[in-house]
């Protein structure tokens, strides 16, 4: 009886992301507003908001000339139950099982039935315990990349931009089963007695058969690539800015999903569990400022919603005979946020607050989630960063985020982000940028 899950959901993230070329709550990874909150819908700069909200893009300044990010990564993960080093622990204490199983004969238990019996018995009883820990645990993690380059203009800016975000959750479907027999094998000597005598003469999967829980792992990552353009406009005084990002949108996702007892987390992202979609997709945006120091923002990411199904995969249930069919969706849905900020040459604050809800796989619960952050500028080269962001339908784990951002010359800029939060939510971003 072997279990193999073994996994981190980071690295499975990353490492799906990084195959592919490629934000955690947002369809974009930005180090200096993932650091105040997950903000930036009216707090972005110019170099940096065609990531974000493609208006931002128009408010440049008149020395400000063209920037280049390149790149933005970012990555988070939450894991409240400590899954990764308890799975293993799992691994390791099975493939001991199977091999005992594996080595029984019928003349060894007829020399010491009470010894063979006592080591299936708490073989039986550990695993049940193990099953009984994993029902219903989850893991998730997130990871995002993204490159730009932005050209203002006194009339029209421009901006190329090419970006992604990868999503990979794991969970465990236990069928309750599993857990009786190895209760009746753990409890029921005489019961244990047949099974060993049977997996003796017949091989292990006398007693394998009756186990059929699943892991499930799914992943996506959406990879976009586009063009944005964005002008300012004067509507009674009122400087507004609006922004529009074509493009093209690639969606790869991974399905793997199999007996819990063979589950091997280097299987993940293999290509027989993948499927892959290319679509046009649109970003836009608008911005608003009142007078100086106050800017207020609209994003709508993905304005084009799309239903993709992954890999249909069918498992067959050893104790019913019976396949069964694991199969899930992953919605692109109309991303909407606004934003407001207040800022000064010394000090950003910003807010941001999702208007739409959002999914991902159909089998997950909805997030909308708000952020709030703050930012100080010391010494026209340093930025101290701080901020929080929460979910308000409680589905995701809120995080507090800081960071720091250093512009030696105000040419070079480099941002660090830290994330921390409940359920063990751990997150880390960077940001390199120049600008000409």
């Amino acid at each position: 009886m072997k279990i193999k899950f073994k996994f981190s959901v980071a690295g499975i993230a990353t490492g799906i992301l990084l195959a592919n070329q490629a934000g955690a709550a947002n369809t974009w990874t930005e180090a200096r507003g993932d650091a105040m909150g997950g903000t930036g819908v009216a707090s972005a700069h110019y170099s940096s908001g065609v990531l974000i909200n493609p208006a931002l893009l128009a408010k440049s300044k008149a020395e400000d000339d063209v920037a280049i990010i390149f790149p933005s990564v970012g990555a988070q993960i939450s894991d409240k139950d400590n899954l990764q080093d308890k799975i293993d622990e799992i691994s390791d204490e099975i493939r001991a099982d199977r091999e005992m199983i594996d080595d029984l004969t019928v003349a060894r238990i007829l020399a010491d039935p009470q010894g063979t019996l006592s080591e299936l018995q708490g073989a039986a009883g550990n695993l049940a315990d193990q099953l009984e820990f994993l029902e219903g645990k989850t893991a998730h993690g997130n990871a995002g990349a993204g490159i730009a380059v932005s050209i203002p203009g006194s009339g029209l800016s421009l901006a190329f931009v090419a970006k992604a975000n990868a999503h990979a959750r794991i969970s465990s479907e236990i069928d309750q089963q599993d857990i009786a027999f190895l209760r009746r094998l753990q409890g029921n000597a005489g019961m244990t007695n047949q099974m060993a005598l049977g997996a003796a003469r017949n091989g292990s999967d006398v007693i394998t058969r009756n186990l059929n829980s699943v892991a499930m792992g799914r992943a996506a990552i959406v990879s976009d690539y586009g063009v944005a353009v964005a002008r300012q406009f004067d509507f009674n005084g009122l400087p507004v800015s609006v922004g529009v990002t074509p493009k093209l949108q690639q969606t790869w996702l991974y399905n793997y999903t199999t007996s819990i007892y063979t589950y091997d987390s280097s299987d993940f992202n293999s290509s027989r569990n993948r499927n892959d979609d290319t679509s046009f997709n649109v970003d836009v945006g608008v911005a608003v400022d009142f007078g100086e120091n106050w800017t207020v923002g609209l994003s709508g990411q993905n304005l084009f919603s799309r239903d993709i199904d992954t890999n249909d995969i069918r498992i067959l249930n050893g104790r019913t005979g019976q396949e069964v069919s694991y199969q899930d969706t992953y919605q692109i849905r109309p991303l909407v946020t606004a934003g407001v900020a207040w800022h000064t040459g010394l000090l950003t604050l910003s807010a941001d607050g999702d208007l739409t809800k959002t999914r991902g796989f159909r089998s997950e619960e909805d997030s909308q989630y708000v952020g709030v952050g703050a930012e100080v500028s010391l010494l026209g080269w340093l930025a101290v960063r701080g901020g929080f962001r929460g979910d308000v339908k409680g589905n995701d784990s809120n995080v507090f985020t800081g960071g720091f951002g250093f512009a030696p010359f105000n040419t070079v800029h480099i941002d660090l982000t830290g994330i921390y939060g409940e359920d063990e939510t751990w997150g880390a971003g960077a940001q390199f940028s120049v600008t000409f």
